[in-house]
């Protein structure tokens, strides 16, 4: 990836979380659907605590899948 389209924001961390979880993003997302009544840090304690995902990476997959529900 060249400087001008690498990803920015929550997205950075998309490769990273597949590498280090071997789920796709769209695993996590599905998930994350089932847990829309739940605000921003209840979603990210749900991650981390039911999938052991680290904090970092909870809060940057449950920021990109608030705003693109937004969007």
């Amino acid at each position: 990836m060249t400087a001008e389209n690498k990803a920015k924001g929550p997205a950075s961390y998309f490769p990273s979380i597949e590498k280090t979880y071997g789920k796709p993003v769209t695993h996590w997302f599905k998930i994350l659907d089932t847990l829309q009544d739940k605000k921003h840090m209840e979603q990210v304690a749900f991650l981390k605590e039911n999938h052991k995902i680290g904090h970092g990476h909870a809060n940057a997959l449950v920021a990109y899948h608030k705003a693109s529900r937004r969007a």
